[in-house]
């Protein structure tokens, strides 16, 4: 197998294992210049053709991944649990006007 087609296989790995909608956290990213901190949680956009997985960072950042270079995880069954928790008790207790 050649170099190219290793990349491709590497990179459909990676789109299959991050689908758009996967929750992760970062926990640690080798951008030098503006990293992404270590503990946000984001939810993968798009895997593009080259393996960066191009996230929505919970920050508010648009920031990829790339695998190799920055080490991060999915969450767990329990933080996605968690979170779903905590935004259903947010949409309970509405919107709070100061008078």
């Amino acid at each position: 197998m050649n170099e190219w087609e290793r990349l491709r296989r590497q990179a459909q790995r990676i789109k299959e294992s991050y689908p758009p909608g996967t929750r992760v956290m970062v926990l640690n990213m080798k951008d030098p210049w503006s990293p992404v901190p270590s503990g946000t949680r984001g939810t993968v956009d798009v895997v593009d053709d080259i393996g960066q997985i191009h996230m929505k960072w919970d920050s508010g950042r648009t920031l990829a991944l790339v695998p190799g270079e920055d080490s991060f995880r999915k969450l767990t069954d329990a933080e996605l649990l968690e979170e779903q928790s905590e935004s259903a008790s947010e949409d309970i207790s509405g919107p709070t006007m100061g008078m």
